[in-house]
């Protein structure tokens, strides 16, 4: 029963009736007391839903010493109005009869008793008591509340967009949990996200005509396509992310994807080479896990969830929060996304915030490559307002936000739980907004096409960016720490470098193909005269990334072998050299899995952004042109 059904709604507002409940950290409905009760004799509310009266003296449940019986059925402690005299559970008042034995006071009030699931408000520690009867007490300044604690209450409503909203499962899990539409992830993903490594989360925004009001957009009867996708990494440490666009135009190969049907059985659809990346969703009965397969294929990089959303995403989470700021350099009007707005700042929610993210044809060249930066600037936005305190704070606006993201939102099945939405989220909220990167795949214009319509990868520099998020490195200065440390191993190839016939090396092979590290023995001995080096074998354990161990006294060794093989001083571990079958000190050179080859350098990932590709942050609002 809510407060309206007692007769006190007045002007209380739905949401304000969620409490958090400390124990758990989570929002739990609260009822306000009831209202007092008349000592005058009259007709009783019935104790149960089947109208049936209550026996003289009782109201339900469990025995009370001397106190009245609860519905509750918790035992009384001796007064009516004491501990034991608690009433039932909401909406029942079977507790208004007097106890057996004792007669209720005249004018008593008598309330209903919290759940015993959810603690009763407390005074905070420290504050005043109440004042006695008849004496005016000082009133308590207010304090005010830090966004600190509902960031970590609410961690995944911020985090990032499409995702942000699925996790507001703290207000209401059980009813969420039936919103919540999840897709078979047909073996395509890593299993799931692990909360000690880096996250890849596949969001794929689908033109589909789904939902109320989206007739007029997207293709008449088309069962949709990869229209907007991203894959969002965040990092090992959570200390920075990247969220990089892939255009729905490049040319590319999408795979075999062995897909789960209807009745349970697994059916292969064929893959296409050489065509659009939107057509790894939807057409040919494509699910969401094929488009995993063909950004692995494309990228190297295997997501470890994906998410799906509608053109109702936009409208309702850009609604629930109370719209979202977007900025202008000219005017637009562009019939064909229907959005039409003066240039300069504007506040955009519903259907003007999904005009906004597909419009085209009216910024930058009219190309799928414009509108990627529209998405952005709108996502960044979305993402401030989502972190903002008036959304944090605001229970009305959380609720909204979990209704509106866990109905949008179709999800793998390694994600069809609230609880794990909920710690995806707290894993995503420990981001910054200034350390996100929103970049987009290096492409250039299709040469086989006369009229460009279409992209293909530029291959001098996608390589690079997709090297740089397989090895877990930011597109973006993360503070001062980062530097100094960045600094301190840049050091490490500063010095007197030793005579190549002096260094005196072991190779060992820790994830690299197979034979690289005889075939880097010999291009060392041959072309680079360090012919004290010797083949190792395989390394105990595979490394994601190609090391160099030395000792104290090797340090010119290890900088002399580093200038020939092109490694960066991050791959330069100072420690203890070993010895070697003649017993003589020597450095250890470890191939990992980013070894691409002899005479091949490993520097291209080491920290920074390749020429050309274009990025922002989450944190600075940029004029769409």
């Amino acid at each position: 029963m809510d407060a309206q059904g007692r007769g006190r709604a007045d002007d209380i507002d739905p949401a304000d009736q969620w409490v958090l409940n400390p124990n758990t950290g989570e929002y739990e409905l609260r009822l306000p007391p009831s209202a007092p009760q008349s000592s005058v004799p009259g007709p009783r509310r019935s104790a149960s839903r089947s109208g049936a009266a209550p026996r003289p003296g009782r109201s339900g449940g469990a025995k009370g010493q001397g106190g009245a019986r609860g519905q509750g059925g918790a035992k009384g402690s001796g007064r009516a109005n004491g501990p034991g005299a608690a009433e039932g559970s909401a909406g029942a008042e079977g507790a208004t009869a007097p106890a057996r034995g004792r007669t209720a006071a005249p004018g008593r009030d008598r309330r209903t008793a919290p759940s015993p699931e959810v603690p009763p408000q407390r005074r905070r520690r420290g504050a005043p008591e109440e004042p006695p009867p008849g004496r005016r007490g000082r009133r308590p300044a207010k304090k005010k509340r830090g966004a600190k604690k509902a960031l970590v209450w609410t961690g995944g409503i911020m985090a990032f967009v499409l995702v942000a909203a699925g996790v507001g499962g703290y207000l209401y899990l059980r009813h969420l949990s039936d919103n919540i539409q999840s897709v078979s992830d047909d073996g395509a993903s890593t299993g799931g996200f692990s909360k000690d490594k880096a996250i890849n989360i596949l969001v794929i925004g689908t033109d589909k005509r789904t939902g109320a009001g989206n007739d007029g957009y997207g293709d008449t009867g088309s069962s949709g396509h990869a229209d907007t996708t991203i894959l969002l990494h965040v990092s090992k440490d959570r200390s920075n992310a990247t969220a990089l666009s892939i255009p729905r135009d490049l040319i590319t190969d999408i795979p075999d994807c062995p897909t789960e049907q209807e009745d349970g059985s697994t059916k292969t659809i064929p893959g296409e080479s050489g065509v659009r990346f939107n057509l790894s969703l939807g057409q040919e009965g494509r699910t969401p896990s094929c488009t995993m397969r063909t950004v692995t294929k494309l990228t190297g990089i295997k997501p470890d969830n994906f998410m799906l959303a509608d053109f109702n995403a936009v409208k309702t989470l850009t609604t629930a929060v109370g719209g979202v700021e977007v900025c202008l350099a000219k005017d637009i009007n562009d019939p064909k996304s229907k959005l039409n707005l003066p240039k300069g700042r504007h506040v955009v929610q519903g259907e003007n915030a999904l005009a906004f993210v597909r419009t085209r044809y009216a910024v930058g060249f009219g190309g799928d490559l414009s509108r990627i930066g529209l998405q952005q600037q709108f996502l960044s936005a979305l993402m401030r307002k989502l972190k903002s305190n008036d959304t944090l704070t605001s229970p009305t606006k959380m609720i909204k936000l979990a209704e509106a993201g866990t109905q949008a939102l179709t999800v793998d099945s390694q994600l069809d739980s609230i609880n794990k939405l909920q710690e995806l989220g707290l894993e995503l909220g420990k981001l910054d907004t200034k350390n996100l990167t929103f970049t987009t795949i290096p492409v250039i214009d299709n040469p086989a096409e006369k009229v460009k319509a279409t992209v293909v990868l530029n291959d001098a520099a996608a390589p690079q960016v997709f090297d740089m998020i397989r090895n877990d490195v930011s597109f973006t200065e993360v503070k001062a720490q980062k530097k100094k440390e960045a600094a301190a191993v840049a050091a490490r190839l500063k010095g007197s470098k030793a005579d190549a016939a002096d260094v005196r090396v072991q190779i060992l092979n820790g994830g690299a193909k197979g034979g690289s590290a005889s075939t880097t023995l010999l291009w060392l001995q041959n072309d680079e005269g360090v012919s004290k080096s010797e083949n190792a074998g395989n390394a105990p354990a595979e490394l994601a990334k190609t090391t160099l161990e030395y000792g104290p006294d090797q340090a010119d060794q290890a900088r002399r072998l580093a200038d020939i093989m092109g490694l960066s001083g991050a791959a330069l571990k100072p420690g203890k050299s070993v010895t070697n079958a003649q017993g003589l000190p020597t450095m250890t050179l470890t191939l990992g899995r980013d070894f691409k080859g002899a005479g091949i350098p490993l520097t291209s990932a080491a920290g920074k952004t390749p020429e050309g590709v274009q990025k922002s942050t989450a944190d600075k609002v940029t004029c769409a042109k």
